[in-house]
């Protein structure tokens, strides 16, 4: 442990703002790192450095200040951390008049010290167990490598988790990251369990725990507390964001399906439903799993016949036609009635999907060839 130039800054603030007098902080060598009078910053202490030869408080009065260099009457106190000495902080004035505040200034710089030390550390916890989260949900570590991991940053990876990932939207650089604080401390709450970290500029990584009964969980009570922590933040003044729940995988080596899932949630949601704030797995567990398909020549092939519909359909009418009867599952009355269109009419336009494409809705076959190709294609 050593003394910086910015701990000691602090410590000359906080105790110049207690007692009205100059204080001097010195690094362990006697050099002045810090003082009320800015102009002393680099000067050699000899008061610091009796201090440090004594191991004890020094006094300096007017009459013994005279055969030393660079000091003024005062008293030099020296600072320690678990009895390692790291410093000496030093008032200025008559001994017999500031001696009743050498004790609380010496309490007060220890304290700022160690509050210091204690901050890092968090900060530097912090930071390992997000390391350890980016590793696990990306697949980066051995089975022995994630318990060993765990076990040092006392983290239960065997308590059933789901990935969750919150996305902002671009606003100023300021305003993002002061949103990305906002959300991470109301995440990490204690009593939430939530492991938490932050994996982008714009996102946030959350394994949130659940309860899973034979295999099975229940996102609808997830999605409940997803709505509890928007409502949340909305009182905060943060609504530019999007959330998505993953799937739900009972062992630990299966995190990363779950960010995986989540990851394709997002995506895909973000695409079909940019207006919406949350997006679950459940819901569109047909458009994700069919997802990958988009990567290989088989995708290509199913989304030539939804390009070359597009090309056609000007107004988007053939298209609108189209999802609409994949939500009345084929049923041709209830799609006509919701499209407020006579039955001819919903036929005629689906004897012209079927022109342009090739590919007959009419037939059960058909409809699920267009309805693949519309899940895969952006």
């Amino acid at each position: 442990m050593f003394l910086d130039i910015q701990l000691a800054q602090q410590i000359v603030d906080r105790t110049m703002a207690i007692i009205d007098t100059n204080i001097n902080v010195m690094n362990e060598r006697g050099i002045i790192i810090s003082s009320g009078e800015p102009e002393r910053i680099g000067q050699i202490h000899d008061g610091a450095l009796l201090a440090i030869q004594h191991g004890d408080t020094v006094e300096i009065t007017e009459q013994s200040r005279q055969s030393l260099k660079g000091v003024k009457p005062g008293i030099n106190l020296l600072l320690k951390h678990n009895e390692q000495l790291i410093g000496v902080v030093g008032i200025t004035g008559e001994p017999d008049s500031i001696r009743h505040f050498a004790q609380l200034v010496k309490m007060t710089s220890e304290m700022i010290i160690e509050r210091s030390l204690l901050i890092e550390q968090l900060q530097w916890d912090k930071r390992h167990i997000e390391e350890f989260l980016s590793s696990w949900v990306n697949d980066e570590l051995t089975e022995q490598e994630l318990e060993s991991w765990a076990q040092r940053l006392s983290i239960d990876i065997h308590q059933p988790r789901v990935a969750v990932l919150i996305e902002l939207s671009n606003d100023s650089p300021n305003t993002q990251m002061n949103h990305i604080r906002q959300i991470v401390e109301s995440l990490e709450y204690p009593k939430r369990n939530n492991l938490v970290a932050v994996v982008a500029m714009n996102q946030i990584l959350v394994l949130k725990p659940c309860k899973p009964q034979e295999d099975r969980w229940d996102h609808q009570r997830e999605s409940c507390h997803i709505d509890q922590l928007l409502n949340h933040l909305a009182e905060q003044g943060i609504h530019r964001l999007h959330v998505a729940l993953g799937e739900y995988f009972p062992s630990a080596k299966q995190m990363p399906l779950s960010f995986q899932s989540a990851k394709q949630v997002l995506q895909l949601g973000k695409h079909h439903l940019p207006s919406q704030t949350k997006y679950l797995y459940e819901e569109m567990r047909m458009a994700v799993l069919l997802s990958p398909l988009k990567e290989h020549w088989q995708g290509a092939q199913l989304s030539t016949a939804l390009t070359k519909l597009k090309q056609h359909d000007r107004s988007g009418q053939l298209l609108k036609t189209l999802h609409r009867l994949f939500e009345h599952q084929g049923n041709l009355t209830e799609c006509a009635n919701s499209l407020y269109i006579h039955r001819n009419t919903l036929r005629y336009r689906l004897n012209k999907i079927e022109q342009i494409t090739q590919i007959s809705p009419h037939n059960f076959n058909g409809l699920v060839e267009l309805y693949i190709a519309c899940q895969i294609t952006h």
